[in-house]
């Protein structure tokens, strides 16, 4: 009975598995979570060199966006990423927050 109760749960872990590997961002889905990272690096670079989170909001202010969804989404990631005490480099941040949207995306198919 015992041996049941493990291959019930080794076949379940399995499909589980891959299930999720069958997911796949949808273009939409990878061109937001790449861009977000991108932000967030260059927020994170303003951040190291000394620039103030008043001056960074007001760079984005300025800057012209494609999309609608964007200006305050850059404002989210900015004010996020200020409020953080990491000293990180850019490129971690950038890595760091492409791999975590991608997982959050991912979770919610």
């Amino acid at each position: 009975m015992r041996n049941v109760w493990i291959r019930l749960i080794s076949f379940s872990l399995v499909g589980m598995a891959v299930s999720a590997e069958g997911k796949e961002l949808v273009a939409g889905d990878r061109y937001m979570c790449s861009w977000g990272a991108g932000t967030a690096a260059r927020a994170q670079e303003l951040k190291l060199s000394g620039v103030s989170l008043y001056a960074a909001r007001q760079k984005i202010q300025a800057y012209k966006f494609d999309k609608h969804w964007m200006r305050m989404m850059a404002m989210g990631i900015t004010e996020q990423t200020y409020d953080s005490a990491s000293r990180a480099k850019p490129a971690t941040v950038r890595q760091t927050f492409y791999e975590g949207c991608v997982k959050y995306k991912l979770a919610r198919k």
